[in-house]
């Protein structure tokens, strides 16, 4: 199975397209039952029975027992009493496909918007005066415990990015308001500079200043963003001279390293993924090309080495495994994102969808986890896994918008959701 994950046959271009519909509904309803709360990767510090226990409470232990749930091939959460939670990150990210969707008319999503941002404006960061968000969860580093709600750049960044979504399409000054608050935050707390040449963004803590390039490059891109709609010249300094920080550190054969440091050089996916769609999308917004060449560069080593031609992703780029349901989220957002690079890219993203339909798809409605050399781990993950795949699915749908058959608009997905039958 390392080079050729089993295979099944693949569907004919319309079953394709029927299947993204379908199943885009099923998964919507299977995470609107659940209150858009579930379990993560990285909450096993929410343990009620660790947190009852003092002395575990130093960073050895935190660290084993989160590698420990992070990496099982079953989910023992239920006996350490995880409990789920919404996570504003999941949030943004239900958000940005719940208005994808409202757009396309495949259903009426309004109800559930407002309860988002509703859950958004409750869970933002209580001690800060601006518009901010950390993880549900603490979570160890090699070095520091990161407390849980403490805001950070990245999950502040995809729900101010979510708020601009809403802003674009329905006009509501408010989420404009509280994006650009997100933007102040993180210029006057996370921003940073050393010299002439080095710039970033502090991350997770402000006290962290590592050279990220993937957070680097989603806080510049935000900026850039916000200053296309606020017309506000104090982010477009910032935003630029970050990311000619990051771009310069772009290696020859297109690929970044996680960060500067030494423990974060090895190249992936869905961070790679991050690079290129900021970096195009602040070419868009301010209309330039200063990083086309780079965004170029970048996709075909990208192309070249996490998406194999039957669809399958890589996580890693010089192996297979594991094949991880954000990298199948990632590389269906970054393929479309590059369309007018290669006329396959489209193709080639309904193929990804494809493929993990036929491998990391259950019939209760959401998506596995990952698959290892020797086995599946099918633990149900709402921010890491199901809403990543919403997002990505709905903006198939919105790629593929005219081949699709009509759908009627319904307040209830779940209605729609019962017409899904397995396909695979």
């Amino acid at each position: 199975m390392d080079e050729n994950p089993q295979e099944a046959n693949p569907l004919k271009p319309n079953d394709s397209l029927r299947s993204v519909q379908s199943a885009t509904m099923k998964l919507l309803a299977y995470c609107q039952a659940r209150q858009w709360a579930g379990i993560d990767p990285y909450d096993a510090l929410n343990s009620r029975i660790f947190q009852a226990l003092p002395l575990l409470d130093q960073r050895i232990p935190r660290l084993i027992l989160s590698q420990l749930l992070k990496r099982s091939v079953f989910n023992i959460r239920p006996l350490l009493l995880v409990p789920p939670a919404q996570n504003p990150k999941a949030l943004g990210l239900f958000l940005m496909a719940l208005l994808r969707m409202r757009k396309l008319g495949v259903v009426d999503t309004e109800a559930q918007q407002r309860t988002i941002v509703a859950s958004l404006e409750s869970l933002r960061a209580p001690n800060s005066t601006h518009y901010c968000w950390g993880y549900s969860f603490p979570w160890q580093t090699r070095t520091q415990l990161v407390p849980r709600w403490a805001p950070n750049l990245v999950c502040t960044t995809f729900v101010a990015n979510a708020l601009l979504d809403a802003y674009e399409q329905n006009g509501d000054p408010r989420f404009l308001e509280m994006a650009a608050s997100s933007g102040r935050y993180i210029l006057e707390e996370l921003y940073w500079t050393e010299g002439s040449s080095v710039a970033g963004f502090a991350y997770p803590l402000p006290s962290m200043r590592n050279s990220v390039h993937n957070g680097n490059l989603l806080g510049a891109a935000l900026f850039t963003r916000i200053a296309k709609h606020t017309c506000e010249k104090v982010f477009i300094e910032p935003a630029l001279r970050v990311a000619r920080f990051s771009v310069s550190k772009q290696q020859a054969d297109g690929s970044w390293n996680y960060g500067e440091q030494p423990t974060q050089r090895w190249i992936d996916n869905f961070h790679t993924g991050y690079n290129l769609c900021a970096l195009h999308e602040m070419g868009d917004h301010l209309q330039t090309d200063e990083f086309g060449q780079c965004v170029r560069r970048g996709f075909e080593f990208y192309r070249a080495h996490f998406v194999r031609e039957d669809g399958a992703p890589r996580y890693f780029h010089d192996r297979t495994y594991p094949i991880d349901i954000h990298c199948v989220a990632q590389s269906i957002l970054t393929l479309l994102a590059m369309k007018n690079f290669d006329d396959g890219n489209v193709q080639l993203a309904k193929s990804v969808f494809d493929w993990a339909m036929r491998h990391m798809w259950d019939e209760e409605g959401f998506f596995y986890y990952r698959i290892l050399r020797a086995c599946t781990i099918r633990t149900s993950y709402m921010r890491w896994s199901q809403a990543w795949m919403l997002l990505a699915m709905s903006s198939l749908l919105a790629e593929s918008k005219e081949e699709f058959s009509e759908m009627p608009l319904t307040k209830d997905s779940s209605v729609q959701a019962r017409a899904f039958t397995r396909q695979y």
